[in-house]
């Protein structure tokens, strides 16, 4: 069967929520094809719902590295840094990703949660009123999230 095809009918059945099927089309993609950004994404999109922290930094660096131009390798990945308790690297990863990612909310909510939970509070609350100026769903989101605790005043 051809990448399309069986690309197509993975991301079908993550849709629908059959994720053991989704896997399997991915499992059977040629080997070069696994490593495709769209293969892998969506490899990342299963990991990342199952919590699986570690394997998904090994496959959203993999994404990073197959395109680097893309935002969202570079924002699962400093995602998953942060899970494993690695947050100031999550921080530097996502210094060093591409421009686009000045042009994401989610990336000034990330930074802002990294900053709060490193003692950054100023800069914290710069990246998050960024990220609400952006995209103003984000604050409802900040009124819950665990990391902004010692910013909740601030925002």
């Amino acid at each position: 069967m051809d990448y399309e095809w069986r690309l197509r009918a993975a991301a079908g059945y993550a849709e629908l929520g059959m994720n053991r099927e989704s896997i399997a089309e991915l499992n059977a993609l040629e080997k070069a094809e696994q490593s495709q950004p769209e293969a892998l994404q969506l490899r990342l999109h299963h990991l990342m719902r199952e919590k699986k922290w570690a394997r998904a930094l090994i496959v959203s660096r993999r994404l990073c590295r197959a395109a680097p131009q893309c935002t969202a390798g570079f924002l699962h990945a400093g995602f998953c840094l942060h899970e494993l308790g690695k947050t100031l690297q999550a921080k530097k990863l996502l210094l060093k990703g591409p421009v686009a990612l000045l042009r994401e909310p989610i990336y000034y909510y990330n930074m802002g949660c990294y900053d709060a939970l490193l003692g950054n509070s100023k800069s914290a609350q710069v990246h998050l009123l960024t990220s609400f100026k952006m995209d103003p769903s984000f604050r409802d989101i900040a009124k819950k999230d665990p990391d902004l605790q010692s910013v909740r005043e601030l925002i």
